[in-house]
């Protein structure tokens, strides 16, 4: 009998009527959403103070930035070493490393007077000495010989490039066995050398390596 006399008075409803019943409707569900919306409780966020007690959020790692490459450095190493010259290294290489690059010293050399473990600096020279008689001989203070000297490179005598033998020869720091050659077969075919500046003649002797000899030897 209920549900009769509801479906009647709907139908005796005008249809604008109705409508704002719908819209009454709605509004009244939307604003049970809304308040069961904000009566659910809320996330609780938790910060670490600086003086509090609590474990921190660990710290971002540092960025560890390119390491810039050493620095180069050039040095002249000459005397009774191998291959004397003038090499690249870099900043933090020693004394004895420059030594390697040059080839190593020669036999006979003296390397008490030098020290090894010392780091290079830009633009230095390291003379090797060589040894001789009763004691090192550096090759910064032998001096040249008068003319007509028959020299033949022991105790610290320098070396005629006039008479020297292809051993006497190969004694020098940088000449091996085919310069030393060279140069007995230019003063074969020319004659002797007149001063040392005329080996610059023998191919393969250049003013450096002149420069690096010129203590040692004469004529």
């Amino acid at each position: 009998m209920v549900s009769e006399q509801i479906r009647e008075r709907l139908h005796a409803l005008e249809r604008r009527e109705l409508v704002g019943l719908v819209i009454i409707a709605v509004l009244v569900v939307a604003g049970a959403a809304f308040w069961y919306t904000r009566s659910l409780p809320s996330p609780v966020h938790v910060v670490a103070t600086a003086g509090g007690g609590g474990s921190r959020a660990p710290a971002a790692a540092p960025v560890a930035s390119p390491s810039a490459s050493p620095k180069q450095i050039v040095v002249d190493v000459a005397g009774w070493v191998k291959t004397p010259g003038v090499y690249d290294f870099h900043q933090g290489d020693r004394v004895i490393d420059a030594i390697r690059q040059a080839g190593g010293a020669r036999p006979g050399a003296d390397l008490t007077s030098i020290n090894l473990a010392a780091l290079l600096t830009d633009a230095e020279q390291i003379v090797v000495g060589k040894a001789s008689g009763g004691g090192p001989v550096s090759s910064t203070t032998v001096g040249s010989g008068g003319g007509g000297s028959s020299g033949d490179g022991s105790n610290g005598a320098p070396v005629n490039i006039n008479t020297a033998t292809l051993d006497q020869l190969e004694s020098l720091p940088g000449i091996g066995p085919a310069l030393g050659q060279r140069i007995i077969d230019y003063r074969q075919q020319h004659g002797p050398f007149k001063s040392v500046n005329d080996l610059t003649n023998v191919s393969g002797i250049g003013d450096k390596r002149l420069a690096d000899l010129r203590q040692m030897i004469t004529v």
